[in-house]
């Protein structure tokens, strides 16, 4: 029995500062505060990279096949809870992280900071719809989901795992690297066959992309189904499994990332300042139940 007790997002920002920390291209976005270098955000190296590395050594050893598809098969049918996005957003709220030393702010806040850098840049509604809802899969914690089983880089399972993934030695303990058809370059997959065809490891972006299908477009679906997809939006990686349309759609999602990852650092949000503008944009594009 896997235990799953542990804190309740620890060490999340830890896993954005390994994000921040191997991101070095330069970015143009005028919302990332000038005041605060990329590599400012925290001392990765330090104390985060322990908690860091052994988050990813449970998520690289139960990220399997089986795994995924049973965790589609319990979540998917979308059968947890009937709420609102609001709601949702407030039930997230219940989660803190206490770890971060750069920031204290709620979760709520996080994803209005997120929303509100993307709104700053005149971007359309739905883009800013999108950075405001792109986390709450995360309420995954809150069903008893470990964290290695809700957040951290996503990839592609039932093929071989790129090299290019952030502590890819640690599959070595994956029991998928026992079945010969998982570990070629294809695995169970055709050349070409798009991303909709393969299975992406377990967490919340593929969670909530299936809540929110029926009410973004395609490209803030892509956002958020794929914003945690490191090896191919950061890396290049498994472009021989992707399709034309899938390349069309990451640019949107490497548009989106710098919002995610960088807008902690900006100014607090006025919540209750802000959620009427909010609550009618979000009306706008979902109805006032969703199915979770």
């Amino acid at each position: 029995m896997l235990d799953t007790t542990e804190a309740p997002l620890k060490d999340l920002d830890a896993l954005d500062d390994l994000r921040i920390a191997r991101d070095t291209a330069e970015s143009s976005s005028a919302f990332i505060n000038a005041e605060k270098k990329k590599e400012e955000f925290r001392d990765y190296a330090s104390e985060a990279r322990a908690s860091v590395k052994e988050f990813y050594r449970l998520n690289h050893r139960y990220q399997t096949l089986k795994f995924v598809k049973a965790k589609q098969k319990e979540y998917l049918p979308l059968k947890k809870r009937e709420m609102g996005v609001w709601e949702a957003m407030e039930f997230l709220n219940t989660l803190v992280d206490d770890s971060d030393p750069d920031t204290d702010v709620s979760q709520i806040e996080h994803l209005m900071q997120t929303s509100e850098a993307i709104r700053k840049d005149g971007h359309p509604r739905w883009f800013v719809l999108t950075g405001l809802v792109h986390d709450l899969g995360k309420i995954l914690c809150l069903y008893g989901e470990p964290q290695w089983a809700v957040v951290g880089d996503t990839y592609p399972v039932g093929c071989a795992y790129s090299d290019k993934i952030v502590y890819s030695e640690l599959f070595s303990d994956n029991p998928d690297k026992n079945i010969p058809e998982y570990v070629n370059r294809l695995g169970i997959y055709e050349q070409g066959c798009g991303l909709d065809k393969v299975n992406i490891s377990w967490g919340h972006d593929e969670y909530l992309y299936h809540v929110m299908k029926d009410y973004l477009p395609e490209e803030g679906l892509s956002m958020i189904r794929y914003h945690s997809c490191y090896p191919i939006h950061k890396e290049g990686e498994y472009s021989y499994l992707m399709n034309d349309h899938d390349r069309q759609m990451f640019e949107w999602v490497k548009t989106f990332n710098p919002y995610d990852l960088y807008s902690k650092s900006l100014a607090r949000p006025d919540v209750a300042a802000l959620r009427p503008y909010y609550q009618e944009l979000i009306a706008e594009f979902c109805p006032p139940v969703l199915r979770w």
